[in-house]
């Protein structure tokens, strides 16, 4: 439950810059303060989207969970500082745009929540007694998370060096999916 609400705080936090647009109004209507608000609401969106899906993530993973371990429990509170922090470089995008090092912060903060899940995954898929013998996690996942973070280490490192990339450099997690599947592939055909 801790870590429910530690999510929805930083959700909430995300649109507070949205609230000051509003409140800050110099006289627009309200249909001129939307539309110059759009980059704001944008990485408002983009934001949300992100939490929430690795609050799904988290969530999905911990339905196989039936003991906790130290190292479990420090792993989740490293994740849950990186949900914490992703409203600041959030809120940054809105002022400086464009810039290589805010892309690269932002990516860098998603990047450090997806390297802590990978260890709480591999914490609990290694560590007799703390998955659910009747549940245990199942490889797809421990890939997939293997597959993430490493997109999203591909995705700071250009976003990081090469201009004009920046948040573009996200769309390589769209290929997580098809790598999974062409790897499960790949694993059944060398398995008798």
């Amino acid at each position: 439950m801790f870590t429910d609400a530690v999510v929805a705080i930083a959700l909430t936090l995300l649109v507070l810059p949205l609230v000051e647009v509003v409140s800050e109004n110099d006289g627009r209507s309200a249909f001129e303060l939307v539309a110059g608000s759009w980059p704001q609401i944008f990485t408002f969106v983009l934001s949300f989207v992100v939490i929430a899906q690795l609050w799904l993530n988290h969530h999905r993973l911990f339905r196989h969970v039936q003991a906790y371990t130290h190292g479990l429990m420090r792993w989740n509170l490293g994740w849950l500082f990186a949900i914490v922090v992703l409203p600041f470089p959030t809120e940054m995008i809105g002022i400086y745009k464009g810039d290589r090092f805010t892309a690269a912060f932002y990516i860098a903060t998603i990047l450090a929540a997806s390297l802590c899940q990978t260890a709480m995954i591999l914490i609990i898929h290694r560590t007799p007694g703390t998955a659910l013998e009747s549940n245990p996690i199942p490889r797809r996942i421990v890939t997939g998370a293997f597959t993430a973070t490493t997109l999203l280490i591909l995705a700071f490192a250009l976003a990081a060096t090469l201009p004009g990339v920046g948040y573009y450099a996200l769309l390589l997690l769209l290929l997580t999916g098809p790598l999974n599947r062409l790897w499960s592939r790949s694993r059944r055909t060398r398995e008798p």
